[in-house]
């Protein structure tokens, strides 16, 4: 046999393989998609582009940056820190045992106009230092037991504050209703004519109609030994309590500001506030402050000055990019390569 001549065996064997490669290829179809091929918009970024880009973006961000500053700084705001300042003199080497004890709470304050507040004017406590967001805190709740009556009995993510040591549910049970802010403000202003706070709508109306049951009333609430903060009136549902609700929405951070009532009443530059306080929330256990905020609104809320100034940043940086891109457009120009070369404005057919 001629060694030379091609074996039958050996070539027939190759066709063989060759479809069965191909049904194991990992390959994947071909399609337009799969292989990014679809009709696309694809800009070629030229300097003029680029700048072009540039000085739009400052356009639109300054005057935007300027008007939200200019709202935020018409609000009007009054704050003032008062739990250093009430405690008396006497007490102030122990606080703790002073806000624990059975002595007198009330504080007298005074507060100065500077400008003239139109209504509504929103009252505020402010808490520097708690956190609301603490995991174990946030879960201290049990939200079935706050919608419906015939959850009473559900308190197990309560815990500590689910039941008395008799086992009867508390509700609303666990350390976010247990810990409710019970200082109270009453302001007079003029002749001590008093200046009355609404406290009806201060919370979401979502909250009243689906998270706070109608039918359910507070029971057993801070009949413990250690009491955590405010108390519940027994006879209103807990969808009319809506100190409740405002306080059992958590903060995020350990600043905030909770929603105490509205004025309903136009204030001048010059009045004077007179502020009778009750300091019974302790937040001296934990190096805590507290504030009372007075504040007018504006379109774009309450006084935030970040608005304003991160928009006049971000646009004041693209007109410095423009700029700088203008200057070396001119001063070193570069010739642009020929865009018929890019893979998109190629012809497919031309070899």
């Amino acid at each position: 046999m001629n060694p030379s001549a091609p074996s039958t065996s050996t070539g027939t064997l190759g066709s063989a393989d060759a479809p069965v490669s191909r049904r194991n290829s990992k390959r994947p179809k071909y399609s337009k998609f799969t292989q990014q091929e679809l009709p696309a918009c694809k800009p070629i970024l030229t300097p003029k582009w680029v700048i072009s880009t540039f000085l739009l973006a400052s356009i639109v961000f300054i005057p935007v940056g300027v008007v939200a500053l200019f709202a935020s700084r018409d609000v009007v705001e009054i704050v003032d820190r008062y739990d250093a300042e009430c405690i008396p003199t006497s007490s102030r080497n122990n606080t703790l045992a002073y806000i624990q004890g059975p002595e007198d709470k009330t504080c007298n304050r005074t507060l100065q106009v500077t400008k003239d507040m139109r209504h509504p004017i929103f009252v505020y406590y402010q808490l520097d230092g708690f956190y609301q967001n603490h995991r174990r805190y946030v879960r201290s709740r049990s939200d079935q037991q706050l919608r419906n009556p015939a959850n009473q009995a559900s308190t197990g993510p309560c815990s500590p504050e689910g039941t008395t040591p008799d086992g009867n549910p508390i509700v609303p049970c666990g350390l976010i209703a247990w810990s409710l802010f019970n200082d109270t403000y009453r302001l007079t202003h003029g002749d001590q004519q008093q200046l009355a706070i609404n406290k009806r709508g201060i919370s979401w109306k979502s909250d009243r109609d689906h998270k706070f049951g109608r039918n359910v009333f507070p029971r057993n609430f801070q009949n413990g030994t250690l009491i955590g903060g405010g108390r519940l009136n027994s006879s209103i549902p807990l969808s009319e309590q809506e100190d409740l609700i405002v306080w059992m929405r958590t903060a995020a951070l350990p600043t905030f500001r909770k929603l105490y009532g509205r004025i309903e009443t136009d204030l001048q530059a010059g009045d004077v506030i007179h502020v009778t306080l009750q300091n019974r929330y302790n937040t001296y256990s934990f190096n805590g402050k507290k504030r009372l905020v007075l504040s007018t609104a504006s379109w774009l809320g309450g006084k935030n000055d970040f608005v304003g100034i991160a928009y006049l940043t971000v646009g004041g940086l693209c007109f410095f990019l423009a700029v700088v891109f203008s200057l070396i457009y001119l001063i070193k120009p570069r010739q642009f390569g020929d865009p018929s070369y890019l893979s998109w404005n190629r012809n497919p057919g031309a070899s």
